[in-house]
């Protein structure tokens, strides 16, 4: 064993004892801010170090941004400390691996490597589609629903002939009959959801020794961060995973569980001992993030809680400024105090007001704001002003979307340039219609694909033709539409070619000028002319593929738009290294695993935050509010705001509200009053 440790040493005692761990299964409790990132990389480095071939070596993640954070750390620190050394570990997110492995197998599973991917609108636009045709009112049956249904079967591991033998009620038997011509329409089109990349890949390993013996011998040694936010099905691909050498790394913090409505299982951390018997635990309590105060806070919220191992997160920063709390009168006065107060922000770190800042310096759009992934003007400054990095520090949180409204319309009034998070790049019309093509000329099946490209631009294919074509009966159509139709499968297959013998960069700039898109959108509107430069910037973003030969880059870079999630805004696209400057808006469930200089915790009221369904259920669903707000105090490096309203206005209805029970379990001491409101103090009687 290579005794050299140098590369260790900007470690404390217990992510040391991590690192230098090798074999057999070994639990991080990592707190909030605990370094959990650099400490596994240093693990992954140290078995490298000591011999372990990198291609042995698996680390999986929960978001793109993860993943990709994880990887330049991990290869940043092998260039560095591994001299020579090429190869890197496989470092992805669960969806990404499942694709890979469903990829090297896609012939056992009935499909090829071309396979589509639909996003969870696509999904739900079939399911709406098959209860039509089996004469089922949409609007009566809300096919979201029935997806939110089947997606939570398939995230407990559950096939659907154990579902339709299970279910009983007629509402059942119903969901049962879409699944089953939701897999049918699926498999006839070559495609697969987001809940079949982890469905497939898993059954795949267990019901084939085989497939699952190379995959247990190629990966000897596995982490798994986030273990606590796993569900059935990622817990069992992780364990058959490590069924043979027992080298698991799983990392986690019980007290960030907070996706159990989407399947996350808290047991899956919680049973970890009695899963591997010898499993060495280390917890890392030292946050390196944080303040003291809004440590403190965090930790008396989270100790409420009864379904936890105990942990007491420290810190070795400074005490910091206590905790700001704003009793607003109603939404609109909220949204007033978040805004002024960034601007105050701004004016004491950088001596600039907001209003300082030039539109051609902030994100692009007919007024200074921007929704998701923002297209930053042609020509930036080469180093942000330092106003322009504060903005990039600041993060509003809320607990539900409709929130962010009255947020967004502060930010417009006081010129505060802000990016929301969760309406991607990939979500945006011209940039799917771009994307399909290049799926439906890799994979011809995808009738989603076809039907949502064949008359775009316009080649005056209507419905009627459409439905004569995919029920075989094109030989029956006019002449004239029968070339239309022809021609148009023509530039599929000259897409197609391209794909083979092109850069991505280029393939996308020809599928741009070939189907037309490019003569349709430059003629148009203001607005056709703006998604005209968002399809460039996707040309821009195609460029990080450029590397990959073969049609592997459009592989990769539709694996990546389909698999992409709300923080992936916030990685930066094509060669350019900037952020976007702006203040971001988000849900709390948004910012998992991000931290701000500044935070703003905003809607602390009853039946909001903690939400109003928590009240109705006991134990769990309120132990996981809880949560919820643990990690909104912990994503805070320096200042911490808390704000509600007396009034509120949902679904059209003003309601009166009181303040949340989590304002009043953090200690009095830690907080002080915001603006000029009075009452606050009647919280602590």
């Amino acid at each position: 064993m290579n005794t050299d440790t140098q590369h260790l040493s900007g470690l404390n005692k217990e992510q040391k004892e991590t690192a230098i761990h090798s074999d057999g299964p070994l639990l991080i409790v990592a707190g909030a801010g605990a370094g959990k990132t650099k400490t596994i990389t240093h693990r992954i480095v140290n078995l490298i170090k000591n011999g372990v071939d990198p291609e042995r070596i698996l680390a999986v993640t929960f978001t793109n941004k993860a993943a990709k954070e994880m990887r330049e750390r991990v290869i940043a620190e092998i260039e560095k400390n591994v001299k020579g050394q090429e190869r890197i570990p496989f470092v992805s997110t669960f969806h990404s691996l499942g694709v890979y492995i469903i990829k090297e197998n896609a012939r056992l599973l009935g499909l090829t490597r071309y396979f589509s991917i639909l996003d969870e609108s696509e999904s739900t636009t079939l399911i709406k589609e098959i209860l039509k045709e089996i004469g089922i009112d949409p609007k009566q049956y809300d096919p979201k629903k029935i997806k939110n249904i089947i997606s939570r079967e398939k995230g407990k591991f559950v096939q659907l002939s154990d579902y339709e033998e299970g279910e009983k009620s007629a509402y059942g038997r119903m969901v049962a009959q879409v699944w089953n011509l939701y897999e049918k329409r699926k498999t006839k089109e070559n495609s697969l959801d987001f809940d079949d990349l982890l469905l497939k890949a898993t059954k795949l390993l267990k019901d084939n020794a085989e497939i699952r013996k190379i995959y247990q011998e190629k990966w000897e040694y596995i982490h798994i961060d986030e273990y606590q936010d796993t569900n059935e099905v990622q817990y069992l691909m992780a364990k058959m995973l490590a069924e043979n050498h027992k080298n698991i790394c799983v990392v986690g913090d019980a007290d960030q569980n907070i996706y159990s409505w989407r399947g996350a299982n808290l047991k899956n951390i919680l049973s970890f001992e009695k899963d591997y018997p010898n499993a060495k635990i280390v917890l890392l309590e030292e946050n390196y993030r944080s303040t003291k105060n809004i440590l403190e806070a965090a930790n008396v919220v989270i100790k409420k809680n009864k379904y936890r191992p105990d942990k007491n997160l420290f810190t070795k920063n400074e005490t910091g400024e206590k905790i700001g709390l704003y009793e607003a009168l109603e939404e609109n006065d909220e949204a007033e105090f978040v805004a002024t107060k960034i601007l105050e922000i701004l004016d004491s770190s950088a001596g600039l007001s907001c209003r300082g800042v030039s539109q051609a310096d902030e994100p692009r759009g007919s007024a200074p704001r921007t929704r998701g992934d923002s297209d930053p003007e042609k020509e930036e400054p080469a180093e942000l002003s330092e106003s322009e990095n504060i903005l990039s520090s600041i993060a509003v949180l809320y607990r539900a979307n409709f929130q962010s409204r009255a947020l967004e319309e502060a930010m417009l009034r006081y010129n505060i340039p802000y990016q929301v998070l969760g309406i991607k790049f990939f979500e945006r019309k011209e940039i799917k219609d771009t994307l399909a093509y290049l799926r439906a000329a890799l994979n011809p099946d995808s009738l989603s694909d076809i039907k949502r490209i064949i008359n775009f631009p316009t080649r005056g294919i209507g419905k009627t033709t459409l439905a004569k074509m995919f029920s075989g009966e094109k030989e029956n159509l006019p002449v004239k539409m029968k070339i239309k139709i022809d021609n148009f499968y023509k530039i599929l297959e000259e897409i197609r070619e391209k794909i083979k013998q092109e850069k991505t960069s280029q393939v996308i700039k020809f599928v741009v000028k070939k189907s037309g898109i490019e003569n349709e959108l430059s003629s148009g509107t203001e607005e056709d002319i703006e998604r005209l430069e968002n399809i460039k910037e996707l040309a821009t973003l195609a460029l990080k593929y450029d590397n990959l030969e073969n049609g592997l880059g459009i592989e990769k870079l539709l694996e990546d738009a389909s698999l992409a999630s709300d923080q992936d805004s916030l990685i930066e696209r094509g060669e350019k290294k900037e952020t976007i400057n702006a203040v971001k808006l988000m849900t709390v469930h948004a910012s998992k695993g991000l931290e701000f200089k500044y935070i703003f915790v905003t809607g602390l009221e009853d039946g909001l935050f903690p939400h109003q369904k928590s009240n109705e259920e006991v134990g769990a669903d309120k132990e996981e509010e809880r949560r919820l707000f643990y990690v909104a105090i912990t994503r805070a490096k320096e200042k911490l705001f808390l704000s509600f309203a007396n009034f509120r206005t949902i679904f059209g209805s003003r309601q009166i509200n009181a303040p949340s029970e989590f304002i009043s379990d953090i200690p009095a001491d830690l907080l002080e009053k915001e603006g000029e409101k009075t009452g606050i103090k009647t919280i602590y009687i």
